[in-house]
């Protein structure tokens, strides 16, 4: 009886350290089911993390080359004005119509003189070749400004007759280059494009003065 009873508490005690080490691998995978969840949700919030930060830097990246794409577009002058500079590029002949880079306020006012107080509208356009000096300037001046605007536009003119040695090959578009009041418009006229390959400068002087005329009488056709 007492080896029945010895037999009994060893079968217990067996049972009792075969439950114990049971259930130790459960707790030790549910650490480590864990401890992947875990590292697995961080490795997710770091991709995410990082992608939001890729898609942010590349919306950043698209929204300033929009940016640069608005400040990249053309000089908006008014219909007025890109109906005078259209129709004197037409007569003189496109070819020959060699401004194609905009003068905007603050260039016309260091190079022309003409601040925004002295004019309502305007247009001006020079080479993007520092070499030429074509130039088409028309300027709407205000109404007591119309004589302020001739003297600004006379003096940069006068500069350019006594400095004619800077541009040797333009001094007849320099010489032949006029200013011009209409009305309360002031234009300054410098053109002639293919004129810098005439023979003799007499030849270039003549065919940018023909060049000048024709885009005033246009002008003025066109004003009144």
């Amino acid at each position: 009886m007492k080896k029945m009873v010895l037999y009994l508490c060893v079968g217990v005690v067996a049972l009792g350290l075969s439950a114990c080490s049971g259930t130790k691998p459960e707790d030790g995978s549910k650490d480590s089911s864990q401890e992947s969840t875990v590292e697995d949700g961080s490795q997710e919030s770091s991709v995410e993390d990082s992608s939001q930060e890729s898609s942010v830097e590349d919306s950043q990246e698209s929204g300033s080359v929009e940016d640069d794409q608005v400040l990249d577009t053309s000089a908006g002058w008014s219909e007025e004005m890109q109906g005078l500079k259209d129709a004197v590029k037409q007569a003189v002949g496109e070819e020959n119509y060699w401004p194609d880079m905009a003068v905007d306020t603050e260039m016309l006012q260091v190079f022309y003189g003409i601040t925004s107080d002295m004019y309502d509208d305007y247009m001006a356009e020079t080479p993007m070749i520092s070499n030429n000096v074509d130039a088409l300037v028309i300027i709407k001046a205000k109404e007591d400004k119309v004589d302020a605007v001739e003297e600004a536009l006379n003096a940069y003119r006068e500069a350019k007759v006594n400095d004619t040695m800077q541009y040797p090959a333009n001094l007849g578009k320099i010489q032949a280059s006029q200013v011009e009041k209409i009305g309360s418009y002031v234009i300054f006229v410098q053109l002639g494009g293919f004129a810098v390959d005439a023979e003799t400068e007499e030849e270039s002087l003549a065919q940018c003065q023909e060049a000048n005329k024709l885009a005033l009488d246009t002008i003025r056709e066109k004003l009144n």
